[in-house]
């Protein structure tokens, strides 16, 4: 028989001292225990967290599982793993709310909206954010899945997006899987070609971002063509 929440003894109740506490005084572990809800023979809820961040290398890792995935994990199933993909795109979703009708005329911005949907993705992904005169948001569609080249993006495709919603202005987003941001020659080239296309249209192409992942190794977890240079 499985080990519910309320078997732990209840000084240590992950829920409890959430009502107690807040959130913010749980671990990732608790939390995960918290919609886990029930256990196995030999692990509690919160010990079965443990064990999925163990396995994933972290929560960022386990919030990138998709569910198929997710209802295979020992001590999950069907029910479990819809509760957790759930709560991955609440949290994902409440990030993007945070930063959606703020001006999209910086790059920090756009990666505060785009970071927690794609960081999460293990394939690379082409975001359009299509602006108004006041670089507010109109509309975002994810335009391609694949790496960045001509043979996969066309700028046309962008362009006629643009177009389409009669923005006045537009950013690209696309993430690097390998958590690097550093723009390859594809990235480059790419950046370089649209941003003629969008001037030939008289459009003002605002920025392009490449989302990465935090790290020691480098200050920014993004990588901005326009501030770095590349696109004034």
């Amino acid at each position: 028989m499985g080990h519910r929440i309320h078997d732990i003894p209840e000084e240590d109740r992950p829920r409890e001292r959430l009502l107690s506490h807040g959130a913010k005084s749980l671990s990732n572990a608790e939390l995960l225990g918290i919609f886990i809800n029930t256990g196995i023979p030999g692990e509690n809820a919160v010990q079965i967290g443990h064990r999925l961040l163990r396995e994933s290398g972290g929560l960022r890792q386990l919030s990138r599982r998709d569910v198929a995935d997710l209802q295979s994990a020992k001590g999950l199933g069907p029910a479990k793993a819809a509760v957790l993909a759930a709560a991955f795109e609440i949290g994902q979703r409440a990030a993007r709310e945070a930063v959606r009708d703020e001006p999209m005329d910086k790059p920090e911005r756009i990666f505060d909206y785009l970071a927690s949907e794609m960081q999460a993705l293990n394939h690379e992904e082409v975001h359009v954010l299509l602006l108004n005169t006041k670089l507010g948001l109109i509309h975002r569609e994810r335009l391609f899945q694949g790496g960045l080249n001509e043979s996969v993006a066309h700028p046309r495709e962008i362009l006629k997006k643009v177009l389409t919603y009669g923005a006045f202005a537009f950013a690209i987003a696309h993430n690097h899987p390998s958590g690097d941001p550093a723009p390859s020659d594809a990235d480059r080239n790419f950046t370089r070609t649209l941003r003629q296309a969008a001037d030939l249209l008289k459009i003002h192409f605002i920025d392009h971002v490449i989302i990465g992942h935090p790290s020691p190794d480098r200050a920014l977890p993004y990588f901005s063509f326009r501030a770095a240079g590349m696109l004034s």
